[in-house]
């Protein structure tokens, strides 16, 4: 089956406070919680054709909100009131915030874990291998806290959980650019994404200490005799690795199936053909899927999505694919530039995750991005970047009703994106979910309208030509189409109009895919399918009939073999709306 994950941010998702102030605290604007993901939820989800549910920030980070004996963190280290959950102070419990009783967290997060299953759905959740809060330390395994026998006094020592600043003489401060950390005054650690300095900025990780794998990051490429290998190690496996192990097996244990692995690219490549085997062997079909970039601070000289593919991720992210699709937009590429991003013969092509938003990215229907255009653009862009090739798909919260980021937020801003730091809620999504009824009962039509086409399109993806099959561009052969999205004064076609097929040879099953980029003009065209096409579909009739799977009420199109190749299916598109036809 073809992996359709839905990130459900639960501090957003279950939230049905409305309203709320800027840096609301949680009494002011609310929290979402394990118990309101109810079986209405994911049975609408389910529906909807999700088949792994990735439950974001549930692990126990830090925050200026206190709980039972667990105290707020300084201020200082903390992004937001509620805290990223991207600094994790505890790798063994979960989020307190998220539960009615936060005494029974693990309980509550254990039955949200049973109840996904329940629904044939695979529960993932986060793990953060290159980072840990500052203010870790873990209550539930406090044997297996970071940094209890560290040699604070050297930058680097294999078996050391953390990097220390390079002393400097005498003591110095950690400045933070809220204020001074008073426990590091004596040993300031490495920020998370690099920054061996006593003073790092706003811009870095400012809040989060990198973690050790027993090699010094700074060499950039590792001997692969100084770590181990992956089934019978010549050398001593590194504390790091063990721990984290550690932490993987107490997830897998307790019913997680998957994990999504943040900036998997900065983690050395021989820890993850290590630590995969072993949760394989506890579980031979749990899913990793990597966050990684290729154009900053990767652990490895070649692509990285190839070596975390080759280390043994079921999937990475296709990030590649996200931002051609932005350049539309936000840049001068036309949509007869996507076939280089579709090239069947990548690995990506059957293993890269294809996204339109996650916590990271700004929401599609935000008027600061994609030129204002994405709402309208919105069920093209999904389908061209769900159906182009046979991997994974990534949907986040609130994208299947036109989320905006309109939420309160804070230390997030205004940007775009809705806040992972700050107590908030998802407005449009509340109108679906009701008050924890899920019954949409609030949707406005467009909001509706939009939920019912990501309903349709979601289990179209299981379709065999589209969950397995190849892909062939036809943008090439409709340069010279007319109203094949030419924009005015253009000489060719292809500039907002992108038509492809899929076929799956075993299964004989071809579908034809057309998305509309313009957001202002309806295409009226015809189709050029060559005869090249036709023989690589095995299409041998006189007679074709193409049928609407997307929206089922339009009649076929009836149409000869003679007339399709010499004239083309003739087609009219609204603005910013896509097809998907079954080619019978």
């Amino acid at each position: 089956m073809r992996p359709v994950i839905y990130q459900l941010f639960v501090r957003h998702f279950s939230n049905f406070t409305p309203g709320g102030v800027e840096w609301g605290s949680r009494e002011q604007n609310g929290c979402g919680t394990f118990a309101g993901v109810n079986d209405a939820a994911l049975d609408a989800l389910a529906r909807m054709g999700v088949t792994h549910l990735w439950l974001t920030g549930v692990l126990r980070h830090a925050t200026q909100t206190p709980h039972p004996g667990l105290p707020a963190a300084p201020a200082c280290v903390v992004k937001g009131i509620a805290g990223s959950p991207y600094a994790v102070t505890d790798y063994f419990d979960v989020d307190p915030d998220l539960a009615e009783n936060p005494a029974q967290r693990l309980e509550e997060f254990r039955g949200l874990l049973e109840r996904v299953r329940c629904r044939g759905m695979v529960p993932m959740i986060d793990f953060i291998p290159n980072h840990v809060s500052r203010c870790y330390s873990s209550t539930v395994r406090p044997e297996l806290s970071f940094g209890r026998d560290d040699d604070t006094a050297v930058f680097f020592a294999r078996d050391n959980s953390f990097y220390y600043v390079e002393p400097c003489g005498e003591k110095a401060p950690l400045v933070l650019p809220d204020g001074e950390f008073v426990p590091e005054y004596a040993h300031a650690r490495v920020t998370g994404n690099n920054a061996a300095t006593r003073t790092p900025d706003a811009c870095d990780w400012y809040e989060t200490v990198k973690l050790n794998y027993g090699c010094d990051y700074r060499d950039g490429a590792y001997a692969a005799e100084a770590l181990p290998a992956e089934f019978t190690p010549s050398v001593a496996v590194p504390r790091t690795w063990r721990l984290l192990d550690e932490v993987l097996s107490y997830w897998q244990n307790m019913g997680v199936g998957g994990f999504r692995c943040d900036m998997a690219h900065m983690v050395p490549m021989h820890f993850w053909r290590w630590s995969i085997v072993n949760a394989r062997l506890r579980d031979e079909n749990v899913f990793f899927v990597a966050e990684a970039y290729n154009d900053h601070m990767k652990l490895c000289p070649a692509d990285a999505h190839e070596a975390l593919l080759a280390a043994g991720f079921n999937a990475v992210y296709d990030s590649a694919a996200y931002r051609g699709l932005v350049s539309m937009y936000e840049g001068c590429a036309w949509a007869n530039d996507l076939d280089a991003l579709n090239r069947p013969e990548t690995a990506l092509a059957t293993r890269g995750v294809r996204y339109v938003e996650n916590h990271d990215e700004p929401r599609l229907a935000s008027p600061l991005h994609w030129a204002g255009q994405g709402s309208a653009a919105a069920r093209a862009l999904m389908v061209a970047q769900y159906t182009t090739t046979c991997g994974p798909v990534l949907f986040y919260n609130g994208q299947e009703v036109g989320e905006q980021a309109a939420g309160p937020g804070g230390f997030g801003g205004d940007n775009g994106r809705t806040s992972i730091f700050d107590y908030t809620n998802l407005p449009r999504l509340q109108h679906w979910s009701n008050g924890g009824l899920y019954d949409g009962a609030h949707l406005t039509d467009e909001e509706a309208a939009l939920r019912m086409f990501c309903s349709r399109l979601l289990p179209l993806l299981q379709h065999p030509a589209l969950s397995k099959g190849s892909f062939y561009g036809l943008n090439w052969a409709n340069m010279q189409t007319p109203g094949y999205g030419r924009m005015p004064g253009e000489a060719v076609s292809g500039h907002r109009l992108y038509a492809f097929l899929r076929h799956n040879r075993k299964a004989r099953a071809t579908v034809l895919i057309v998305c509309n980029f313009d957001t202002t003009a309806q295409a009226d065209t015809c189709i050029h399918i060559p005869a090249d096409a036709c023989a690589w579909a095995g299409k041998k009739g006189s007679v074709f009939t193409f049928c609407h799977l997307l929206n089922p009420s339009l009649p076929d199109v009836v149409i000869s073999a003679e007339t399709l190749t010499a004239n083309g299916l003739p087609l009219q598109l609204p603005p910013g709306h896509a097809a998907i036809l079954e080619w019978r």
